[in-house]
């Protein structure tokens, strides 16, 4: 990048979410440039600190989560603490949140307030349900968005429960779209004039748009979708397929051209000629015999053995990587896919960089999540002009 300050220099963003959805965003904004505040209570902090894998007590993903943020501490419940987020926010151009309306209604730091003090703020509130309707103030968390957004119903095998996936999937997506969500709002802002804007986003609705077939099946043909492991009829054969060797590789056949290389691959070239199993629609009927042939084949085969052909042909298959093959793969190594972070806490951390790659204004990770309130004295002091005594003060009646 020219000035290697990325391309959302300048901007500033003040995030007082805690757990994922939000704070994902504020990460994103921070990778690309952004300068951001992280809001936390005095003495706890956010929970991400000590969610999942730890360390001598230190949580792995508040680590990457809160990478490149500068952190302090504010007790919104009392009013010295919600008279310096104001001060912030008169300075900043977004602010993130994730509590339920009734707290940001007592701590005076809902839509209403905010967007009536400070107009040209953009604010985004991730919540579990959203603004309107019944539930709005009811706690909500990604298991339960997994669940409500039909993606647990239509995960897992056919004869088993609904699966639930083992990460954060409902706030990681929830956070792209809110990320895309807040800058469309900015250019409003800046490229048309306009002013602050509320970016409502919830943790069901983003998950369930990436699953809409199943209810526009319902809706078009009065279908409720099933579980049907890890088929997917419409790209049949497709699914995760045993070696011989105990290992596992995923076929995908979502255009008939793949489908016919793969019908090569595996010795029936009768099928790549027939009509009946190269047209998706008749072949979607077939599914379960092309399934069957594909698992002898891949069975019989050794993981490398079934890849040299797969590969050899074009076929659209990969093996099913652990974390140690993801990090080791020599395709993600040549593209920087992870980088190395010196954290005084863990010393040398393997992190992902950020997803987009940008030619000219790169994103990348400054360092890693910082002590609770690190950075009380800078942005307190530094940034608002708050006088030293004042600062001491308020760590005092814990205010900071």
């Amino acid at each position: 990048m020219p000035d290697g300050r990325g391309p959302l220099h300048g901007l500033r963003v003040v995030e007082a979410a805690t757990l994922a959805a939000g704070p994902m965003v504020a990460t994103t904004l921070g990778e690309f440039g952004a300068e951001v505040v992280k809001v936390e209570q005095p003495g706890s902090g956010d929970p991400m600190r000590t969610w999942g894998d730890r360390r001598d007590g230190i949580g792995l993903a508040w680590k990457s989560v809160s990478r490149n943020k500068r952190c302090v501490t504010l007790d919104l419940r009392q009013p010295e603490g919600q008279e310096l987020l104001h001060r912030l926010l008169d300075v900043s151009d977004v602010f993130i949140v994730a509590n339920r309306p009734s707290a940001l209604a007592r701590w005076g730091v809902d839509y209403e307030s905010v967007h009536g003090a400070h107009p040209r703020i953009v604010m985004l509130h991730v919540s579990g349900y959203g603004r309107g309707g019944p539930k709005s103030d009811r706690p909500g968390y990604g298991t339960l968005a997994e669940a409500m957004s039909g993606f647990a119903h239509v995960t897992g095998q056919p004869d088993g429960p609904p699966t639930l996936p083992p990460f954060m999937l409902a706030d990681g997506v929830a956070a792209l779209a809110a990320t895309y969500a807040v800058i469309m709002a900015l250019y409003h802002r800046d490229v048309h004039g306009g002013g602050g804007q509320l970016v409502d986003v919830n943790l069901i609705e983003p998950l369930a748009r990436l699953i809409e077939t199943q209810t526009l099946a319902f809706d078009q043909l009065g279908v409720i979708t099933q579980r049907a492991g890890n088929r997917l009829d419409a790209s049949a054969p497709r699914n995760a397929y045993r070696t011989a060797d105990d290992h596992w590789l995923a076929i995908s056949s979502a255009s008939p051209s793949i489908a016919v290389r793969l019908f090569r691959a595996i010795d029936r070239p009768d099928l790549a000629d027939d009509p009946a199993y190269v047209d998706p629609v008749r072949r979607r009927d077939r599914a379960v015999e092309l399934d069957t042939l594909v698992a002898k084949w891949v069975g019989e085969r050794t993981l490398d053995e079934a890849m040299r052909v797969f590969e050899a042909a074009e076929v659209a298959a990969a093996p099913v990587y652990d974390a140690q093959q993801l990090v080791e793969d020599e395709h993600l190594r040549a593209r920087g896919t992870f980088v190395t972070v010196d954290d005084p806490d863990l010393g040398p951390t393997t992190v992902q960089a950020p997803v987009a790659v940008l030619t000219d204004t790169p994103g990348r990770v400054e360092h890693l999540g910082r002590a609770l309130g690190a950075d009380n004295d800078a942005v307190f002091g530094g940034l608002l002009g708050v006088d030293p005594d004042r600062i001491a003060a308020l760590r005092a009646a814990g205010i900071i």
